[in-house]
């Protein structure tokens, strides 16, 4: 890859950073208010709004990450990909045991551990780039 389209690929990380960023900000917030008593609409499984909040912070943290190092980045998207998805698992089977979780919540850890796949794939395909022309 030549040197003129690095600058591309370095729009590109900045992107997925942002992302993750403005969806951790927009993670803690929802969580927040939920924490504070605001009633969403659906029953709240409460470890699972916790849980949410906190990786919030962490998601906010992966987008900084994202932006000073792409291998980290990727390690950090991996990671929260991989606590997303065993915590989607524990709750898809507390739904389908009849627990008191929500389809909403369901839905709504399907939907997150979608976007953090999303951006470690990103992420790798930037890697590869970046190796491919070294």
């Amino acid at each position: 890859m030549n040197r003129a389209a690095r600058p591309h690929l370095r729009l590109v990380r900045g992107i997925l950073a942002f992302v993750a960023a403005a969806f951790g900000l927009a993670t803690v917030a929802a969580g927040g208010r939920v924490l504070a008593g605001a009633d969403p609409g659906y029953i709240v499984f409460r470890p699972l709004v916790i849980f949410n909040t906190a990786m919030g912070v962490a998601y906010l943290a992966a987008g900084i990450i994202m932006m000073r190092s792409l291998e980290r980045g990727r390690f950090a998207a991996a990671t929260i990909f991989l606590l997303n998805l065993f915590v989607l698992g524990g709750i898809g089977y507390l739904y389908q045991a009849g627990s008191a979780v929500a389809l909403e919540s369901v839905l709504a850890m399907t939907f997150r551990t979608g976007v953090w796949l999303a951006l470690f794939l990103g992420l790798s395909w930037l890697a590869r780039g970046r190796h491919a022309s070294a």
